[in-house]
């Protein structure tokens, strides 16, 4: 039983450690309160209630106060957690996880090119998705292959209400990723092209993610497209990852813009840009 107990511990801890980085220590400070825990009741559903309820608290107060501190010597800053300087997580997940640090400079620029999108585009909020972990450079965000030093982020497509045609803040899907703006027949189509290589999860969100609301939303080319060249300007930007198909249909023509390969996950559901 001890070594079936010590193999639960580890596995809790790696999956936590693994989803929000700072989990898996989270959990074994909560471990240390079970023994005041027991003593409050005999009842195994309680007990396993306020046990997941002194996890619960332990990591909030971590996540939103002792986090950022500490993250800051390691020159990563949060992301807002809700709607400010025109910039918004999609949502919640992301920061609830830790997955919305970056480095300042690159927090500098997303702010500034939202600030200039709305000033193109009245009362429009950019959407990040993924960024980046608090901590320790090379650690992995999973699924994604590079977002691992505090310098990516991506960042929702703009979007038109299909019904009143009018520009809308939100996405298809609630995660930022899945819901693909597909290669039309005369475009290249790098799913295809990645498939028949052998990378088989090039697609592979796009076929887990349900596509009911897709049809609520009409991709927005033009505010998108003005959104990738405003990151193009900016100095601190060295890449910019997006689809062939819709570079090549947005006419974006700087070198800043590039196919980010088969090894990693289509781009036509979301914009990944970092810092030089």
């Amino acid at each position: 039983m001890k070594i079936l107990k010590a193999i639960s511990i580890i596995l809790i801890f790696s999956f936590l450690t693994i989803l929000t980085q700072v989990g898996g220590i989270v959990y074994l400070i909560s471990r240390t309160t079970y023994n005041k825990i027991t003593s409050l009741t005999t009842n195994k559903y309680k007990l396993s209630l306020y046990k997941f309820a002194s996890f619960l608290l332990i990591y909030a107060f971590s996540t939103f106060l002792l986090v950022p501190i500490i993250a800051k010597p390691f020159g990563r800053v949060p992301l807002p957690l809700t709607e400010k300087n025109h910039l918004q997580p999609l949502n919640v997940f992301t920061f609830i996880l830790n997955r919305n640090y970056v480095r300042k400079e690159l927090e500098e620029s997303v702010i500034d090119v939202a600030n200039k999108m709305n000033e193109i585009y009245p009362g429009t909020t950019i959407n990040y998705l993924d960024a980046n972990f608090p901590f320790i450079n090379n650690f992995p965000l999973l699924p994604h292959l590079s977002h691992n030093d505090g310098r990516k982020l991506d960042l929702s497509y703009c979007y038109k209400d299909s019904k009143t045609g009018k520009s809308t803040n939100e996405c298809p899907s609630f995660i930022g990723y899945g819901i693909s703006e597909e290669p039309k027949k005369e475009e290249i189509n790098t799913e295809c092209i990645c498939s028949e290589k052998g990378y088989w999860a090039y697609s592979l969100l796009s076929k887990i993610v349900s596509k009911k609301n897709k049809l609520n939303y009409n991709f927005d080319e033009d505010k998108t497209k003005n959104l990738v060249n405003l990151f193009v300007a900016n100095k601190a930007i060295g890449k910019i990852f997006i689809e062939p198909h819709l570079k090549t249909r947005l006419n974006l023509f700087s070198n800043k813009v590039k196919f980010h390969g088969c090894k990693s996950v289509r781009h036509d559901d979301h914009i990944h840009v970092q810092l030089k």
